[in-house]
Formats: structure tokens, C-alpha cells, sequence
């Protein structure tokens, strides 16, 4: 076997960098016997904001978008990003949504489970974790990389630790905004090969312009599995790409023994698709192939950057922009230093950009900003600013147990819900993430299937038509 072996994630992470998830299932079942031949590790598909941008934008049943690639890639491990306890929406959700979740997507055909937390809190994690280990799932549990005074390379080698002891089965460096510099990569890399049993995996993006080498030195290091993007939609916001890797690494001990061949032709059939997406308007190549040190500089990923940009411009205040910039680590701080990462770079984003506009730091406050600070998203890496905490909450407690304790079962009352809509096991779970955009699927379903077959009983109306 390999010393390095590669997941590629084309068919999720690649389209959601840079083409905000608008990839149909239509331009990936072509390609996948291909796909399924190349023998990469795994394949990231699924997921992420694949699930709400399946049922949102392109009509599309998520399940059923499994169901399909399951079959058409019988040969390859397909694996999935999940948010802990907050499944695949915003919120957290009771453990009996998690898990029934979690079963029915190693059902449909997911071998493989990434698992993060947005404050690396590995409370929220362990629904999840125990689930994908119950139904026969590999579960892999990721690390939300940031740089702190607090995120030392001491704190992900203690973190990797817990990781280990909770059941892991491989550990991911979860670097969102390609914030992890190559020699500090080797370092880590290392430390955590000396100090768990585990496969190590590097997830990073080439938004610096770093990822490739940050990809290399930690290969030297050790990492066993790193994700990469075939070239079409890869590198700049998208992970580092697949055949720059393989070919840098061939004849080498890191070798890949993937076959470049094969490789370039795949690419051909996405070239394709990359061009679909960039017509619509989901991509824009200039953007999302730039390079931005602002990154490095600010901390903030690219696409926090682009929503304060959005939400600054709408407020006509552009000209303070560079005081924005200034502001979020101040507001980091204040709020326990979380990893800027959904939906933590959002509350903190949209925080700091208030305190701007207002002229007084804290007199505008969103319910987010309370209910992180209550410690309803989990316990913050670092102790949070108590004068800015009385400010914005006065005597209210702080949450020290896990959150998810406070949510009953749920799953039961949304099976209620939609029984007049539900065809499927899996419709409850659509339902109990996204109940607005599920709902209007489900309607638009039905009429489908009542105006290809006028006998189909409509469950919406309770009638059987004339």
C-alpha cells in the first residue's frame, strides 16, 4: 500500500469552495466508473453544504444523490462531512436526530464520516462519533485548526489525544482557511504521529497560496492521507489539486501509485463542468483562484471576508473596512478565541462589523453572539471577556454542561409533522434540518409525481384524484 494516499474531494468541498455547491448529480454519475478506478483512499462527497444545496437550489434529494453514487462507485470508500451535533444544519439537534442521522447515512452508502465541531469541543462530537462506530462506520474526528495564544501546537497534540480516547478511528487537521504554514505542519504532524496510534489526516485549502507545500512538508513528516481537488476545481479556495500532488510525489518513497493517465482524463470531464459552472455564474475563476494573504494576515477565512465585505457595502460603510479587519481578533478575544469557522466566523464576523457601524463596541448584539457567550454552541477555548459577558448578558448563567443535554428526543414530533409528505425513512431527517426548504421539496415532489401519474394518491390534499 502507498505511504500517502489522497481523498479527493471533487464531488463536495471542490464545487462548495469555489462554485458555491452547484455541481448536479447529473455531471457526476458520467464520470464515476472512472472515478471508482483510480483508487484514491476515499471519495468526499456528500455533506458539508451539499445536503441544503441539493434541496434548495437544484430539486435534487440528497439521499437519493447517495443512493446513486453509492452504486456507481461500488469499488471506492465514500466519505462525508458532518457537523457533530449540528448534523448538517445551524442548530444544535437532540441525540436521537444525530444518531438516527448518522444510521441512515451508513445505510445509503457513506464508509466514512468526518466529524468537526466549530470550538473543537469534543462534547458536541460524541453523539456522532458513537453512532458512526455503532452502525459500522469509520469515524473520522477532525480538528478545527486556528492560531491563538491559546492554540498551541501543545493544545492539538492534547486535543489529538482526547480524539484517540473518545474512539476515533483517524484523526483530520481541519485547516479551513489555510492557516497551517508548511514547517509548522511538519512539527505537528509529527508530534501527533509520536503521540497517538492513529492515521493522521491534512485537510488545507490553497486560498494563501501555501497548501502545496504545507502538503509536502507534512507528507515528509508523516501524514498518511491528505485531500486534494482534480485540477478543474482545485487549488485557490479549493483543496491543493490532485495531479499537481501525484505528480510531484511519483517515483518518490511518497509515491501515490495513482495513475496520471487516468487522471487527466476525469479532469477532461470536469473541465466540462467547471465551464457550466462558470457561464451560470457559481464560480468566478479570478476569484477563486487568487491569491489572498489577507488570510494570514487577518485570520479570516475568504469567505467571511466576502460576507463582511457584502454586509458592509449594504450598510454604505466600506471606508471601514480595515477597522473591521482590526476588530475581529479584538472580539475573538473577547469571546473565548473560537476557530473562525461556520458558524463561529459569522457570529464573530457580523459582531465586530456592529460594533464598527455603532461607534460603541457591544450596544448592538445579535442573539448569536448571547448564545455563544451563554455557552449554548459549547465551552470556548479560552475564558471569555466577563466585562463584555455582563454587558451583553447582565447576571444570565453560563451553560458549563453539554448542550445537546438540554434537548429533548425530537425526532418522533417531526415524524408528526410531515406524515402527509413523507415517502421515505429519510424525508424526517430533510425535514428536521431544513423544515421550510424540505416542506417545499416535498410539495414539489408530489405535484411532480401526481403530473406523471394523475392516480398516484396525493398525500398533501388527502384526495384521490378523478
Amino acid at each position: 500500500m502507498p505511504k500517502v494516499r489522497i481523498t479527493d474531494t471533487i464531488l463536495r468541498d471542490a464545487h462548495q469552495s469555489q462554485a458555491a455547491t452547484r455541481m448536479r448529480l447529473d455531471e457526476m454519475l458520467p464520470i464515476c466508473p472512472l472515478l471508482d478506478k483510480v483508487g484514491y483512499y476515499s471519495l468526499e462527497m456528500w455533506g458539508g453544504a451539499t445536503f441544503d444545496a441539493s434541496l434548495r437550489f437544484l430539486n435534487e434529494d440528497p439521499w437519493d444523490r447517495l443512493r446513486q453514487l453509492r452504486k456507481a462507485l461500488p469499488n471506492t470508500k465514500l466519505q462525508m462531512l458532518l457537523r457533530g451535533q449540528n448534523i448538517l444544519g445551524y442548530k444544535h439537534y437532540a441525540d436521537d436526530v444525530v444518531g438516527y442521522f448518522v444510521k441512515k447515512s451508513i445505510d445509503n452508502g457513506i464508509d466514512i464520516i468526518r466529524t468537526f465541531d466549530a470550538l473543537n469541543d469534543l462534547r458536541n462530537m460524541e453523539a456522532a462519533v458513537k453512532a458512526t462506530k455503532q452502525y459500522g462506520g469509520l469515524a473520522e474526528v477532525a480538528m478545527s485548526y486556528t492560531i491563538s495564544r491559546v492554540h498551541t501546537e501543545e493544545y492539538f497534540v492534547k486535543l489529538a489525544k482526547d480524539i484517540e480516547a473518545m474512539g476515533a478511528d483517524i484523526i483530520c487537521i481541519k485547516d479551513m482557511a489555510n492557516l497551517l504554514l508548511p514547517y509548522a505542519a511538519y512539527s505537528l504532524v509529527k508530534k501527533l504521529k509520536a503521540n497517538t496510534k492513529l492515521p493522521v489526516v491534512l485537510h488545507t485549502h490553497n486560498t494563501t497560496g501555501t497548501g502545496d507545500m504545507t502538503y509536502l512538508k507534512a507528507i515528509e513528516a508523516g501524514c498518511d492521507i491528505v485531500d486534494t481537488a482534480l485540477s478543474p476545481l482545485g487549488s485557490g479556495t479549493a483543496q491543493p489539486a490532485t495531479e499537481a500532488l501525484v505528480a510531484t510525489l511519483a517515483g518518490t518513497e511518497y509515491d501515490t501509485g495513482l495513475d496520471l493517465e487516468l487522471l487527466s482524463q476525469i479532469a477532461e470531464h470536469f473541465r466540462g463542468v467547471a465551464e457550466r459552472l462558470n457561464k451560470d455564474g457559481w464560480r468566478d475563476p479570478e476569484r477563486v483562484l487568487s491569491v489572498d494573504v489577507n488570510t494570514l494576515r487577518y485570520q479570516v477565512p475568504g469567505g467571511m471576508l466576502s460576507n463582511l465585505i457584502g454586509q458592509l457595502k449594504q450598510a454604505g460603510k466600506m471606508d471601514k473596512y480595515y477597522e473591521v479587519l482590526a476588530e475581529i481578533p479584538r472580539v475573538r478575544e473577547d469571546f473565548g478565541l473560537p476557530p473562525l469557522v461556520t458558524p463561529t466566523s459569522q457570529i464573530v464576523g457580523t459582531q465586530a462589523v456592529m460594533n464598527v457601524i455603532a461607534g460603541e463596541r457591544y450596544k448592538m448584539v445579535p442573539n448569536e453572539s448571547k448564545a455563544l457567550l451563554r455557552g449554548e454552541y459549547g465551552r470556548l477555548p479560552a475564558p471569555f471577556n466577563e466585562e463584555v459577558r455582563r454587558k451583553i448578558l447582565g447576571d444570565e448563567p453560563v451553560i458549563e454542561h453539554r448542550p445537546a443535554d438540554d434537548i429533548p428526543p425530537e425526532l418522533d414530533n417531526y415524524r408528526k409533522d410531515i406524515a402527509q409528505y413523507s415517502q421515505q425513512d429519510e424525508d424526517v431527517l430533510s425535514y428536521a434540518l431544513f423544515p421550510q426548504v424540505a416542506t417545499k421539496f416535498f410539495q414539489t415532489r408530489q405535484a411532480a409525481q401526481l403530473k406523471a401519474d394523475p392516480t398516484t394518491y396525493d398525500k398533501a390534499s388527502g384526495v384521490m384524484p378523478v
